[in-house]
């Protein structure tokens, strides 16, 4: 490999990194235990997402941690962009990165969340029509059926789809971008099995604040 190549691949990697500390940094736990509330992983669901700390310590912390969760996953996208001259491939790696980061961040002995607003964020980045018809769909779900769970799921459901469709309307995205995208979809189900379960038993609690998570 000549040295040019290898400084390349290096930089690269270097971007996917960065982008997996930076999806790991904790903020719902950071939050919580800021606010006195204690680690938030020995609350309700045990999850650091936006979901459980706003049912733990209420709307306001519980926004905080969605917007940064968000942010951290809009931010490795875009410095990964930044400093690779805009190339995609290393943009989706990195953002794929954040959302590993977050749902097992070496802070918390990779015990994270379920990857849900940090996506948000890195999709926000990659193709914002697809994230705000993603965001669209999550709304009516849960204003329809109320349930968190169940709005996500279906947003990660129809995420690869609508990126096909809205990334280059008419044409196929890059295939890094759809295959990352699968992956992200997948990986946000998969870490809803247990509400999933739920679900099906219809044991999962609906959408209120104020109350713990069973």
């Amino acid at each position: 490999m000549n040295p040019a190549a290898a400084t390349g691949y290096s930089h690269a990697w270097g971007l996917i990194a960065v982008g997996y500390f930076l999806g790991s940094i904790p903020f719902g736990y950071l939050l919580v235990r800021a606010m006195g509330g204690g680690d938030i992983r020995f609350q309700g669901s045990g999850n650091i997402g936006a979901t459980n700390v706003a049912r733990a310590s209420g709307w306001a912390v519980g926004v905080a941690t969605l917007v940064l969760d968000a942010a951290k996953g809009f931010f490795a996208v875009w410095l990964s962009g930044r400093f690779s001259g805009g190339n995609i491939r290393i943009m989706m790696y990195a953002g794929l990165a954040a959302i590993l980061g977050h749902v097992f961040p070496v802070w918390l002995r990779f015990g994270g969340g379920k990857g849900v607003a940090t996506a948000l964020g890195v999709f926000l980045a990659i193709c914002w029509p697809a994230a705000a018809a993603a965001v669209v769909l999550f709304l009516l779900v849960a204003s329809f059926w109320q349930y968190v769970s169940l709005a996500s799921i279906s947003a990660a459901a129809a995420l690869p789809l609508l990126i096909y469709l809205l990334y280059a309307p008419g044409h196929a995205p890059p295939a890094a971008v759809s295959f990352c995208t699968l992956l992200a979809a997948v990986l946000v189900i998969v870490k809803h099995r247990y509400n999933i379960e739920r679900l099906m038993a219809g044991t999962e609690p609906r959408l209120a604040f104020g109350r713990k998570e069973k």
